[in-house]
């Protein structure tokens, strides 16, 4: 098992990739709150040109603090990828070690796409493509018992519901309590009224079920560079079995402008179905999708909040957080969230 980035050199790399590789070159991306990420420029005989290695934290106190989401995201490329039919970037290589909370994956480097900007937003075409990758996540493996034989799934219980409600709400305090979250009285009012609700939201309507991604925004998901379909989810570190529309819900609540949102969603939700359908899903109808979907508002704000809270803050991560709890909120009352809830 690699220790850092150093480890990952020519007789290393051909090993992992089954090729030869000649040279090494490694650049950082991204700040990596969760671990590091390179891009590796690569020459040699049957490898690609580049891929991208993910690679644990670099403190080992802060590996085995997420060591679980390390060992997800590599059950998910080995074991679960081959079981449904979302895009993904293909993985060459994967491994966790217990030991030592430290992972590798070498992954696809996805170089005709470019990552989406949560804090700009994206245009309703691009949630349209999201959404019909995202059935074939969700599709395959529709309301599937055998998920829960995988690591660490399980349906919410009462307790989780508890404790989510006993965690929230003083995350909502501490949130509004900072003037830099700039929101307006409505968007507060709208916010507290969440942590009213989280616990018994996690519970509503929760016996429909699938795999779901759990952070499916746009700054996890690839868009073609070409403006064309062929969106790629990425970050598998936070699966988990729960009502799929959830993921559906925090995309277009948190990645559309509202107005965007208020003129599109229901055509993307019929296009969502629509492609669930064609996955096998035959006892969920329009309706019910629908309104699963205006339930699954609250997961903007409940992530954005802890997100917040929780890990580093940055500049960015504070207006790309406000960003998402002022969409979602416009959602919540848009389609009437609160009131679905009890």
């Amino acid at each position: 098992m690699i220790t850092g980035v150093d480890d990952l050199d020519a007789a290393w790399l051909s090993e992992a990739l089954g090729g030869r590789v000649e040279t090494v070159t490694a650049t950082r991306v991204g700040t990596g709150q969760m671990g590091e990420c390179y891009r590796l420029a690569l020459t040699g005989d049957d490898v690609p040109a580049s891929v991208l290695a993910k690679l644990g934290a670099a403190d080992p106190a802060a590996r085995a603090i997420v060591g679980g989401a390390y060992r997800g995201e590599v059950t998910f490329y080995g074991v679960v990828a081959p079981t449904v039919a979302i895009r993904v970037p293909t993985c060459s290589y994967a491994a966790y070690d217990e030991a030592t909370a430290q992972v590798v994956l070498l992954l696809e480097d996805l170089t005709e796409h470019e990552q989406g900007d949560q804090l700009a937003g994206c245009t309703p075409d691009q949630a349209l493509d999201a959404a019909r990758n995202l059935a074939g996540l969700h599709g395959p493996r529709w309301c599937d018992e055998s998920l829960l034989d995988l690591d660490n799934m399980k349906h919410s219980e009462q307790a989780d519901a508890d404790l989510l409600a006993e965690i929230y709400a003083p995350s909502v305090d501490h949130y509004l309590a900072d003037p830099g979250a700039g929101l307006s009285a409505e968007d507060q009012a709208t916010l507290r009224a969440t942590a009213d609700v989280a616990g018994a939201w996690l519970l509503t309507r929760a016996t429909r079920f699938a795999l779901v991604h759990g952070d499916y925004r746009l700054d996890n998901v690839m868009f073609r560079r070409d403006g064309g379909p062929g969106s790629v989810a990425v970050d598998w570190q936070t699966t988990s079995i729960a009502p799929p529309l959830r993921d559906l819900g925090f995309l277009l609540g948190t990645g559309l402008a509202p107005a965007d949102r208020r003129t599109h969603e229901e055509a993307v939700v019929a296009a969502y179905h629509e492609a669930l359908v064609g996955h096998g899903v035959t006892d969920y109808d329009l309706d019910e999708c629908w309104l699963d979907y205006r339930l699954a508002m609250v997961q903007g704000p409940l992530i954005a909040v802890l997100g917040c809270v929780y890990t580093g803050r940055t500049e960015r991560g504070d207006r790309m957080f406000a960003a998402m709890v002022e969409r979602s909120c416009a959602a919540i009352r848009d389609l009437g969230t609160l009131g679905l809830i009890g």
